[in-house]
């Protein structure tokens, strides 16, 4: 992927201070997500970090992490899972609480969504604190898979979340700010 490709994506995503609360610069990547060239550029990126790695399911957050989840678990010809907040799956779940930067939140996942034969990429747009992703990585963790990936488009370095994983998470992004 030319990375120079990627420097237009990152330069279209537009922020959006105080939200969702005072003090957060919301980056916000539905200005790249609405844009053909820019879609294409970041689906074929995650497709070659992912595309000899054995994927079997992309776990995607709710909300935005359904849109590159969906369409990363297309292109690698593997399954979907929705993880999504409480009360919005239909079959019987796990759950994990966690704290982000500004809040608590419960996550949920369908109990038989993920097997000891999976090899799971966990997608989300954007990586802050890390807060989420890592009840995300701890909930499929507990489910027992081969591997599991995580992957961001992007990441807010200032915010330090990937010291929040083990060191041996393999964890990649698009880009950074």
């Amino acid at each position: 992927m030319d990375n120079k490709q990627l420097k237009e994506v990152k330069r279209i995503v537009r922020n959006i201070p105080d939200f969702p609360v005072k003090g957060i610069q919301f980056k916000d990547l539905t200005t790249a997500f609405k844009d053909p060239e820019a879609l294409q550029v970041m689906v074929q990126a995650m497709t070659d970090l992912y595309r000899d790695k054995g994927v079997t399911k992309v776990v995607g957050i709710e909300a935005r992490g359904f849109i590159g989840g969906a369409i990363l678990a297309t292109q690698l010809n593997a399954g979907f899972v929705p993880l999504r907040k409480p009360g919005k799956l239909p079959a019987e779940v796990i759950q994990k609480s966690y704290t982000k930067e500004y809040g608590t939140d419960t996550i949920e996942i369908h109990r038989d969504a993920i097997t000891p034969d999976d090899v799971v990429v966990l997608h989300d747009d954007l990586l802050a604190t890390g807060g989420t992703m890592l009840a995300a990585y701890e909930l499929v963790k507990s489910m027992n898979p081969k591997k599991v990936y995580i992957n961001f488009i992007c990441d807010l370095a200032d915010l330090h979340g990937r010291d929040v994983f083990p060191e041996d998470v393999e964890i990649t992004s698009l880009f950074t700010f």
